[in-house]
């Protein structure tokens, strides 16, 4: 239509935008087009989108006779293909799964439509989404949308590369080891992942059914801090409370997102287990200072092991089966790409697992871990670890507690590795997953670009271990010139608010 001018509705913030549809003087369907339009153009260069959700058109019609408009009246919404759609497949990435539509909205996607928001289309996936690359033999290989030959992230890739190319304003992901943020911060954009039950995941499918160990989450990706909060609001809704019980029913907390007054912040720069790129711990240094000049208080805070936190929790967790019901998933598909030591390790017999995990200690420490991690375990050992992982928990709380903090400032890996090394990287993972395991509300804010220094000082990487994985890290990172850096904003379980607000900081800053 020649009398919309579709730059300058692809350039609104979400909160103008939705402001400017709410107050009529922007048509839902100018913007509905607009972004279909970004969206299409996106997704023929990054391979991000799996399915255009053809009753999206309908809503928008049925939008402009709508009385009633909720927060998010008119704004269409990205989905991850794992989140339930009315009559559209949830494939994970697993060709058994084509075919075989929802029988209904997840409850995320019904609030967000009794809010007046449309979800347009559904964004691609790795296969099982147990990876944080974007791959799968039904819709093939999602690129970042700033550099080609790296990789958007996952397990919600195709989220980030759709929200990160501006081909959708507000994108619906999950995560378990870092899927929210590991997207976000890959792709230049923003995203938290709540605390684990803050929003309802009926009718989301998960790669690990069942497991209780990593605490998994649904939650927002968007250009700012700003639309995230938007979002929360919307969510958290009496439609919310009230289609999912099991959800504590607590609104979102304006005070505490709009409060001014100084943080007690804490901060590392290492987990000691993953060394940090130079451009990672450039990130934290510079926002630390930042923080402190704008009058906050910055307190170090010493993490110890994550080693341990990393094999014995996360991973045994995970795999508490020995990996039975993951290796199940795959049963005839054709390929397991990138999740290809996790597959192996659970189909090794466990006779095996012994020794090799003997053999292997010496040369790759780490390895050897993962091998004693994926044995198969009792009802009585699997209590038990439960039983430690809320120990850990406690005790993690009560060093937060001691040094009276609000928040924590933590490293996030990055720049985007190259496509192709995540499936060969999964210890990478500590940093994010770090914070499944405990269960804390954690969100990504990009803060600066790598540069040639850091590229320079790249050659210098050694990791901790000085093992394949440490060198292999050291080639993942490089090349990334350019590429966005992330930090992460860490705050106690159900502080969602406090999370963002110290997030909006750090972005202002």
């Amino acid at each position: 239509h020649p009398s919309v001018n579709v730059v300058s509705i692809l350039s609104l913030p979400l909160p103008e935008l939705s402001r400017k549809l709410r107050d009529g003087s922007l048509p839902p369907d100018h913007v509905f087009y607009a972004y279909v339009g970004k969206a299409l153009q996106i997704a023929t260069e990054t391979n991000c989108i799996t399915e255009f959700l053809q009753e999206s058109e309908t809503q928008v019609r049925r939008a402009k006779l709508m009385e009633k408009q909720g927060l998010l009246y008119g704004v269409p919404v990205s989905i991850k293909d794992s989140i339930d759609c009315q009559g559209h497949d949830s494939t994970l990435g697993f060709i058994k799964n084509l075919n075989k539509p929802a029988a209904e909205d997840s409850v995320v996607v019904q609030v967000l439509k009794r809010q007046g928001a449309i979800p347009f289309v559904k964004t691609n996936v790795p296969q099982s989404l147990i990876s944080y690359d974007c791959k799968n033999l039904i819709f093939g290989q999602t690129r970042n949308p700033l550099l080609y030959t790296r990789t958007p992230g996952g397990s919600s890739g195709g989220e980030g590369a759709l929200v990160g190319g501006g081909g959708s304003i507000l994108g619906i992901g999950t995560d378990v080891g870092g899927s929210l943020r590991f997207p976000a911060a890959f792709c230049g954009i923003c995203a938290i992942k709540p605390t684990g039950n803050r929003l309802s995941k009926r009718g989301i499918m998960s790669g690990v059914v069942g497991q209780k160990a990593v605490a998994a989450a649904v939650g927002p990706l968007a250009k700012d801090v700003e639309s995230l909060a938007l979002c929360l609001r919307a969510l958290l809704s009496e439609d919310m409370f009230s289609l999912d019980s099991t959800v504590p029913p607590l609104p979102f907390n304006e005070e505490v997102y709009s409060s001014t007054k100084p943080l007690r912040i804490g901060y590392y720069e290492t987990d000691f287990f993953t060394m940090p790129s130079p451009a990672m711990r450039r990130a934290v240094c510079e926002t630390k200072q930042l923080l402190e000049e704008a009058g906050h208080t910055l307190v170090p805070f010493e993490l110890t092991n994550v080693d341990y936190v990393i094999f014995n929790y996360c991973v045994r967790g995970m795999f508490a089966d020995g990996g039975s019901s993951f290796v199940k998933k795959f049963k005839g598909e054709m390929e397991r790409g990138s999740t290809g030591l996790f597959f192996w390790l659970a189909k090794a017999p466990h006779w095996l697992k012994t020794p090799l995990s003997w053999i292997a200690k010496p040369f790759v420490p780490r390895f050897s871990s993962i091998i004693r991690s994926m044995k198969e375990n009792t009802v009585d050992e699997v209590w038990s670890l439960h039983h430690e992982i809320e120990d850990f928990c406690h005790q993690f709380i009560a060093q937060w507690k001691k040094l009276n903090l609000d928040v924590m400032l933590c490293p996030m890996l990055g720049p985007a590795l190259g496509i192709g090394y995540p499936a060969k990287l999964s210890v990478a993972v500590s940093y994010t997953m770090l914070y499944n395991a405990l269960d804390f509300p954690a969100g990504v804010v990009p803060v600066t670009l790598a540069t040639d220094e850091d590229e320079e000082e790249l050659k210098g990487y050694k990791g901790y271990y000085q093992d394949w994985w440490d060198r292999t890290l050291a080639k993942a990172f490089r090349g990334g010139v350019g590429m966005p850096v992330a930090v992460q904003c860490v705050a106690l379980p159900w502080q969602e608010e406090l999370c963002l607000r110290f997030m909006k900081e750090v972005e202002t800053l």
